[in-house]
């Protein structure tokens, strides 16, 4: 009976592992059951020298080992079993790791739908973490890599300016890798450890309160008085009387603002959700003098009456004029806004909607320009409770 050509037809899908020991004629090549005496297809004798022992395996894919003797088959049959079980107990074997950039390339689409700026994580993949870690599988990236990257940073002049990348830069390169071994881990793509549980962070000041003095708001307000370009005087002035973002400013329609109702709609604000925000009186009038000179949805537009993106240039010629620190940012004018209302009594409830923070954690640090509020009414509430006024 010929058994070889069987195993080697592409009909054969064996479910589980099949072994056999078979006698081979060295003259016709053609296997045979191990009782066989006489080989079918020359008649030669198939128990003297004629022969040799194979002993085949089928275990998802075909093994082969050819041997002059009966008992030298049954060590190999023996030491192919044992391999068999090994393997299939073999509960150190684990799946190769993915490599950081699969795991970007995964992660990149689902972030698009789920992040506002996740363009902010691809920039800070490209440019940071790829170069060092895009290749490498995530159970080669250790903690030391990671150090070495947050001291070459340090060290790291990234412009004709010179300037070095900021703590806080080198703190989100961090927890964007840190958020990539989380990712692989909840989409079943690794169960090793994370290098960045062991990082020490960049310890961070961001209570940084900005405001603007009596004289520097002079300034400022006598330059937009007859700032050439009007909307950017405009946006600039708006920003001033309600603190909104920045991004929630450019994304502002004429059919979010309700005239009669003195409101405004704040549409998909950062961390929560559409806020309906009041007005004043001013931040009305400066709507109603903001140019209109294309036909377009947005208040504040750019060229061609599309979206405005920026205005970081033209704010940085405004702040030369006004002669404000050269470090005063655009968000400032947001920290000048509430610190304003802080100083003059406004409650940190009232501050924390107006800014739609998301917790109240956020407004804490205007808490101590009201420090002056509360030593009024405690100075009230004595002269109150004097027995002599009493």
């Amino acid at each position: 009976m010929v058994v070889d050509a069987f195993y080697l037809s592409p009909y054969y899908h064996p479910k589980e592992q099949v072994m056999a020991i078979n006698i081979r004629c060295i003259h016709c090549k053609i296997d045979f059951k191990i009782d066989v005496k006489k080989c079918s297809h020359c008649g030669c004798s198939l128990t003297g020298r004629n022969k040799v022992y194979r002993v085949v395996l089928w275990n998802g894919k075909r093994v082969v080992r050819t041997v002059p003797n009966l008992e030298l088959a049954r060590e190999v049959e023996a030491k192919l079993k044992i391999d068999i079980i090994r393997e299939g107990n073999d509960l150190k074997k684990k799946k190769p790791a993915p490599t950081l950039d699969e795991v970007w390339e995964r992660y990149l689409p689902w972030v698009k739908t789920e992040k506002k700026s996740w363009n902010t994580d691809n920039s800070y993949y490209t440019k940071h973490l790829k170069p060092l870690f895009g290749n490498k599988p995530l159970d080669k990236i250790s903690t030391e890599d990671i150090e070495k990257m947050k001291t070459s940073m340090k060290k790291k002049r990234f412009c004709k300016k010179g300037r070095l990348y900021s703590l806080a830069t080198i703190k989100h390169q961090i927890v964007l890798l840190s958020r990539l071994y989380t990712i692989a881990e909840d989409w079943g793509m690794y169960n090793g450890l994370n290098p960045c549980r062991k990082v020490k962070r960049p310890k961070l000041n961001n209570t940084i309160t900005e405001f603007l003095t009596h004289d520097e708001l002079s300034r400022l307000m006598k330059v937009l008085a007859d700032w050439p370009d009007s909307m950017a005087a405009c946006c600039v002035l708006f920003s001033i009387l309600t603190g909104i973002r920045k991004g929630e400013q450019f994304r502002l329609q004429w059919n979010d603002i309700d005239f009669d109702r003195q409101k405004m709609t704040l549409k998909d604000p950062k961390g929560v959700l559409d806020q309906l925000l009041p007005l004043s009186k001013e931040a009305l009038a400066v709507l109603e003098i903001t140019p209109h000179d294309f036909d377009t949805p947005w208040i504040f537009y750019g060229t061609h009456g599309q979206q405005m993106k920026d205005l970081r240039k033209r704010w940085y010629r405004i702040r030369e004029a006004a002669r404000l620190p050269q470090n005063f940012r655009w968000h400032g004018l947001r920290h000048h806004f509430a610190s304003t209302l802080a100083s003059n009594g406004v409650g940190l409830n009232i501050i924390q909607k107006l800014l739609t923070h998301k917790c109240i954690t956020m407004t804490d640090r205007y808490a101590h320009l009201s420090d002056n509020t509360l030593r009024d009414a405690a100075n009230l509430s004595g002269e109150l409770m004097n027995p002599k006024n009493l």
